[in-house]
């Protein structure tokens, strides 16, 4: 019979393999000895190769094997009789007492005549990979406690990727890139990152990048020491260090001039940073997350952004969608900022006309969601009723187009006003309206389709008196 012990001391080419594989593996004699165990099996258990001469695999305690608890002897086991273990999730013992989790799977090895030499086991650690399943699972948990509190509004498919993004970042601590068009919300995505990270419990600290010329934003972030220029009458510590164990958001960061770019670069590669003035370097921890409105790789190319960076920066990137690319978002975000302002407000509107959303869903929204908060607001200084109108909107959004009533069904929404759509105002027309709505001009603005400043114009126009 073929001595597999021999052959695994002798082989140098087995030898060498046993020692490269990534995975635990041990093998076993016919008479379920260990006589061969591996530096990654010595990793996962804590046993030293020394350590497990003449045992049996019996001392891990596997907590599973062919479905019940780890037998007495090999004979016990069924590998003999059944040949392999297919994989199975377990634990074993470690050295200092703990349970590992891991997958095991083991074969017989049989020699050219059939016979058992030995037997072979694999052992995979999946420590980390539970430790990775948690975290996406806690922040899967904040995440939906962030969008319950009205932190990020969508439901649509592309914001679903986001969110799946936004969820996967919490289990690492790479660099993001955040780009988007302005008013897309990066700093919102921002600040869920850091809510449901590890370092939450930890500051956010957010700079401007366009804010402030260079020599101020130099300063601003690796703060100085005193004298270092005129003005600087005392030591002053960065935002860096401010941050230091929780996150940096660096706002339009394409901004930042080429002599900042490479101070970044070295907080980024080395983790320790400089103050204005002083030539000792400081360790910090941060996690840096960026944001800005351009294509940053056209900035690479362009040579006006240092490539090291931009690549350092990118580890793992998010793009925010504009708002018109995921116009199923809307109306849930319309009642979001109802609900916000109603609370701000002694108004209480209730909801938004059917030609007003339409008007809304028309809208190419070139400012994105900043732009619908504040076509909302500016509803709300004009509203005079439970209903959000065609009429309260501004300008730009009152489109000849949005006049048509929308079939767009929708909860949010409380049955249109009846009232005549692109009629002839006439005299007769206006005084019917302004008599029903007791000289609301507003109301009979709604009514007809016209702007309050419209009604007005026309009762000077026609010499109607403004109060009844």
């Amino acid at each position: 019979m073929t001595d597999i012990k021999y052959e695994i001391q002798t082989n140098e080419f087995v030898k060498s393999l046993l020692e490269s594989i990534g995975d635990g593996i041990f093998v076993l004699d016919p008479q379920g000895t260990i006589i061969a165990w591996n530096p990654a099996m010595e990793k996962i258990t804590g046993y030293l190769a020394g350590e497990i001469k003449y045992k049996s695999c019996q001392f891990l305690h596997f907590s599973q094997c062919f479905d019940k608890k780890c037998p007495t002897t090999i004979q016990d086991c069924g590998i003999l009789k059944r040949g392999r273990v297919e994989p199975t999730e377990c634990f074993l013992k470690h050295k200092n007492g703990h349970n590992v989790s891991v997958t095991k799977n083991a074969r017989v090895i049989r020699n050219k005549d059939d016979e058992v030499i030995g037997i072979v086991a694999a052992v995979t650690d999946l420590t980390e990979l539970k430790n990775a399943r948690l975290k996406m699972e806690e922040a899967t948990r904040r995440l939906g406690e962030l969008n319950h509190l009205g932190g990020i509004i969508a439901k649509s498919q592309i914001m679903q990727n986001v969110f799946s993004f936004i969820k996967a970042s919490a289990a690492c601590d790479a660099t993001i890139l955040i780009q988007g068009e302005s008013g897309t919300g990066k700093e919102l995505v921002a600040g869920a990152i850091h809510s449901i990270g590890e370092r939450r419990d930890k500051p956010m600290v957010t700079i401007n990048c366009s804010a402030l010329p260079e020599s101020l934003l130099e300063s601003e972030l690796f703060g100085h020491v005193k004298g270092a220029f005129t003005g600087a009458s005392q030591d002053r510590v960065g935002r860096f260090e401010q941050a230091d164990g929780g996150t940096v958001f660096l706002d339009e960061i394409g901004e930042i001039t080429p002599y900042i770019q490479v101070k970044l670069l070295r907080v980024i590669q080395q983790k320790e940073i400089e103050r204005v003035g002083e030539s000792r370097r400081r360790k910090i921890d941060i996690r840096v997350i960026t944001a800005l409105n351009k294509d940053l790789k056209s900035m690479v190319d362009a040579g006006t952004f240092r490539e090291d960076l931009y690549y350092r920066l990118k580890v793992f990137p998010i793009y925010l969608p504009p708002l018109r690319e995921r116009k199923e978002d809307i109306p849930l975000l319309v009642h979001h900022f109802i609900k916000t302002n109603n609370t701000k407000s002694d108004v209480n509107v209730k909801g938004i006309s059917k030609t007003a959303l339409k008007a809304f869903m028309d809208y190419a929204w070139p400012g994105n969601i900043r732009e619908l908060a504040n076509a909302i607001d500016h509803a709300f200084v004009l509203c005079s009723d439970r209903e959000i109108y065609l009429s309260d909107l501004p300008f730009e959004i009152r489109t000849p187009s949005a006049m048509a009533v929308s079939g767009v069904n929708n909860p949010w929404l409380e049955p249109e006003h009846t009232r005549p759509q692109h009629q002839k105002l006439t005299k007769e027309v206006l005084l019917h309206h302004l008599h029903e709505s007791n000289w609301n001009k507003a109301e009979v603005g709604r009514r007809v389709g016209l702007s309050r400043a419209s009604i007005w114009k026309y009762m000077k126009k026609w010499d109607v008196p403004l109060q009844p």
